[in-house]
């Protein structure tokens, strides 16, 4: 369905805010940024694909959505020390991406690596599963950009440190062994399924940091919160597991294939899933992660299509076509974030990134214009890790920032982004612009864009809705 825009005007596209240099903060995050406009984002669209109304549906399976710092209680000497771990593992996460997602390095072999492994532990954001009957709580890693749904499983020969006790199958009354001649064993990714000796669907999932996870397939249930439990989920036992997987018992795949969750549940889903994403840090509190589809989608949300990559299917895009910077547009080439018939360029959606990748020429277009709408009004820090602006707001309590905004498809749906999805704290007073140039031709909105805003995901429309409400 045609969506049509009208844009706000762009005077309005501009953070306000009342320099106050030497002004006393209590902390380095007491830094205030004010809207001209209140409103954290300009609607380009009034109407979600689907739906008039505004009312919200209740029922649908709702869960905390936690942070990993969160989750592992893990603590850090400083806020510089957690964001430049923060920037280690996005380091790999973003060059297994690349490489992932390169024309030429795709295939569908045996243990080809699917998204979700990093070396200092694999995901961002978890959530708890109940997983059999009676149902055993398990942390999950939330993967958008993965289809099996796994857990480690009793008896192991092979498993890492997890939070809880590992699934046992013998004490769920709904395990039932998938058989490898069956039509859902058949629907694993390409090269990752195969016959066991006792005739039961054997799978096996590699990641980007040798991780992996090997098993047989099964049937089983699963509860979500106080909702109705879901029977009849395939999802991966693994008997031989490898990897750093931060306390997680297992991932929850909700990628665009047909053996994720959401792919699974069909019409009880309706191909919908929303989530919002909390800060990091372990004393954030949590965001949610909402599966399937309200009746009644959210309006005012800027509306946009997904577009899906034939080569890598299970991958959420986005048709991004620009950038403005303080209400104007920059002036990138034509095609510059496209992605291209053979599964090349493009902009993927994924929460295990923390900072967003933009090629080369946009990103220097974008800092160019956010540093000369800054001006010499705040002080210049030098760059910290991949991040090259950074500002030295120790002695401010509240600054004035030029917004940022997102143009999507041909209409120009815009998305301005509140200013605490722009700059990043790295501790001593030092705020860091939260973009950074990719490697190649791949674009990816990562989760510091995407923390605090409702983000709705209807594979089955084809459109993903950001906002208009924030969390």
């Amino acid at each position: 369905m045609a969506m049509h825009a009208m844009l706000l005007p762009l005077a309005l596209l501009f953070v306000s805010a009342v320099i106050m240099p030497g002004a006393s903060a209590s902390s380095p995050s007491s830094l205030r940024f004010h809207y001209i406009d209140p409103r954290n984002f300009t609607m380009a669209a009034a109407t979600s694909p689907s739906s008039p109304s505004s009312s919200r549906h209740d029922g649908r399976p709702s869960l905390a959505l936690l942070h990993r710092d969160a989750v592992s209680g893990r603590t850090y000497p400083s806020t510089r020390h957690a964001m430049l771990g923060v920037a280690a593992r996005d380091g790999v996460r973003v060059e297994y991406l690349q490489r992932r997602l390169s024309p030429t390095t795709m295939t569908t072999e045996v243990g080809s690596e699917v998204v979700s492994g990093i070396s200092e532990g694999s995901g961002e954001y978890f959530v708890r599963v109940g997983v059999g009957s009676p149902p055993t709580e398990q942390y999950l890693v939330m993967d958008s950009g993965s289809d099996v749904i796994w857990v480690q499983c009793r008896p192991c020969a092979e498993c890492y440190q997890q939070a809880d006790p590992l699934f046992d199958p013998a004490a769920s009354a709904s395990f039932a062994i998938v058989p490898c001649g069956s039509g859902v064993c058949r629907t694993l990714p390409g090269g990752s399924s195969g016959c066991a000796d006792s005739g039961a669907c054997r799978y096996q999932v590699s990641y980007g940091d040798g991780s992996y996870t090997q098993g047989v397939l099964a049937m089983e249930t699963l509860t979500f919160g106080d909702s109705t439990p879901v029977q009849g989920v395939a999802i991966g036992c693994g008997h031989r597991n490898r990897g750093l997987f931060v306390g997680a018992a297992g991932l929850l795949g909700l990628g665009w294939g047909p053996m994720s969750l959401v792919g699974q549940m069909g019409g009880a889903a309706g191909g919908a899933f929303s989530y919002c994403l909390a800060s990091r840090g372990a004393d954030a509190g949590a965001g949610s992660l909402v599966l399937g589809r309200d009746d009644a989608m959210p309006v005012g949300a800027v509306w946009v299509p997904l577009l899906r990559n034939a080569q890598e299917p299970s991958f959420y895009y986005v048709g991004l076509t620009g950038l403005g910077v303080g209400g104007e547009r920059l002036p990138l080439q034509d095609g510059l974030f496209d992605l291209t018939e053979d599964g090349g360029g493009g902009v993927v959606m994924d929460t295990g990134t923390a900072v967003t990748r933009l090629p080369a020429d946009a990103y220097a277009a974008l800092r160019d214009a956010f540093a000369d709408a800054v001006g010499g009004g705040l002080p210049r820090a030098p760059g910290v890790s991949l991040l090259d602006t950074c500002y030295d707001l120790s002695g401010y309590a509240s600054v004035r920032v030029p917004t940022v905004a997102l143009y999507f498809g041909r209409d120009g749906a815009a998305l301005t982004l509140p200013a605490r999805n722009l700059l990043v704290e790295m501790g001593g007073g030092v705020y860091c612009l939260a973009f950074a140039a990719s490697a190649s031709g791949l674009s990816i909105l990562g989760n510091i864009q995407q923390q605090g805003i409702q983000i709705t995901v209807d594979s089955a429309t084809g459109y993903v809705g950001f906002g208009p409400t924030t969390c």
